[in-house]
């Protein structure tokens, strides 16, 4: 391990060590889980890097990419990744993970990285390791790679709902458009298409070794209100227990009141709290 000013930039030599942190709350640890599991601890493969903190042990992490990701919500070890941070300035869109992490992180950062663009303060962290107990739409399945282009409309119009501003940004969308078409090349993006249309997509987002993590649920706006995002919501966890992991997870903005019906029906129970940062 490289030392930086107090923390520790890992690499692959921290593989054990890292799978130990993750595994004290797998599902909460979803997100690093899966990236780390897809290209290692080196910086270069990974395209962030994960910094790490304590002693003999590994007490926290924290994951440098396109969203700052803490593991673990000890004070200390967050002022360390704030003070990382704020030397480095910010690369990232966003800061993600539990309440008790990121609340206390965005407090060090905020006079260094200035305003937020939005604060989602409460996010409940759902999952579910049963089969829903209402029926799967049927017709929702994996995408192919051939309906890239069918699916790309439905993700961007996901996103700018979701987030508030557009995916494509400078590139005109080439590098979302290609971290769309490799999620659908793994088979985890599932749509019902209707007409050459889609009117209900979600995706598979992270893969940890205990769970996975369902992102971008959307159902096309003139077909809401008929139980699309119920029944297709359900489909999707069936394929994610039957086929990917032992347990599905998600988070949800607390005032989505439509979505946290949709996901309660679908089986899904609370087992903690998110907030995200956006920028």
């Amino acid at each position: 391990m490289l030392e930086l000013g107090g923390l520790r930039l890992l690499d692959d030599r921290d593989l054990p060590a890292m799978a130990e942190l993750i595994a004290t709350d797998p599902i909460v640890n979803c997100f690093v889980a899966g990236r780390i599991s897809a290209a290692g601890l080196a910086p270069r493969r990974l395209g962030a890097e994960v910094w790490g903190y304590g002693g003999s042990v590994l007490e926290a992490a924290c994951y440098a990419g396109a969203n700052l990701v803490p593991v673990g919500s000890s004070p200390v070890a967050l002022r360390a990744f704030a003070e990382r941070a704020s030397r480095q300035g910010r690369r990232c869109s966003s800061i993600v993970g539990t309440r008790s992490a990121v609340g206390p992180l965005w407090e060090l950062l905020r006079s260094h990285w200035g305003p937020a663009r939005a604060i989602r303060s409460r996010q409940p962290l759902l999952v579910t390791t049963a089969e829903p107990p209402v029926q799967p739409d049927g017709a929702v399945r994996p995408v192919h790679p051939s309906e890239l282009d069918i699916l790309l409309p439905a993700c961007v119009a996901m996103f700018t709902e979701e987030i508030g501003v557009s995916p494509t940004g400078a590139d005109g969308g080439v590098g979302y458009r290609r971290r769309v078409g490799d999620l659908v090349r793994q088979g985890r993006v599932l749509a019902r298409i209707e007409h050459g249309e889609v009117v209900y997509k979600a995706e598979i987002g992270a893969v940890g070794d205990r769970t996975c993590q369902i992102q971008g649920v959307w159902v096309s706006p003139a077909q809401r209100g008929r139980g699309l995002g119920t029944a297709g919501t359900a489909a999707v966890v069936s394929h994610a227990l039957r086929d990917i992991a032992p347990s599905v997870s998600l988070y949800v903005n607390d005032f989505n009141a439509s979505a946290r019906a949709a996901y309660r029906r679908c089986g899904f129970r609370e087992v903690g709290v998110f907030s995200t940062v956006l920028f």
